[in-house]
């Protein structure tokens, strides 16, 4: 699965974002950026899986592409991962409806913190880590792997 996963980010390398929301550049630039981030900012190990692989489904179709990323990571990732890449973009274009669809929910306050995270991770400056690296600082967290 870890091969997996490696080649699901090794794909984002060159995937190009528009400059206006993401200055930083590639999708896998930004998804290495808001794992360091999540790691950093969040003690949970589900937010920092989620960080580094909420955008995998760029490397198919922007448009979508939390969609796309979740059914590319369904039996493979946690269901809570799977549902926190499915859910990423919610707060931005819905948020009060997303806040109220998802009130009782005990994923939201992970979601609001994945949101975060994603935002953060768009410095054109920063120093990451490889996407082997990052996946190897996950492994100890092999439950959230599916198996």
């Amino acid at each position: 699965m870890y091969d997996y996963l490696l080649s699901l980010l090794h794909d984002l390398d060159g995937v190009q974002q528009n400059p206006k929301y993401h200055p930083e550049g590639d999708a896998l630039f930004h998804s290495l950026q808001a794992f360091e981030i999540a790691r950093i900012h969040s003690p949970d190990p589900i937010l920092w899986v989620s960080a580094l692989v909420h955008d995998v489904g760029k490397a198919v179709e922007s448009r979508g592409h939390e969609y796309i990323g979740a059914e590319m990571l369904k039996g493979v990732l946690s269901d809570d991962v799977v549902w926190l890449v499915q859910h990423h973009l919610d707060l931005m274009t819905a948020p009060r409806r997303t806040r109220h669809r998802f009130a009782h929910d005990p994923r939201l306050p992970l979601l609001r913190q994945l949101r975060r995270f994603d935002v953060l991770g768009r410095d054109p400056n920063a120093l990451t880590m490889s996407a082997e690296q990052a996946l190897h600082l996950l492994k100890p967290y092999h439950s959230l792997i599916a198996a």
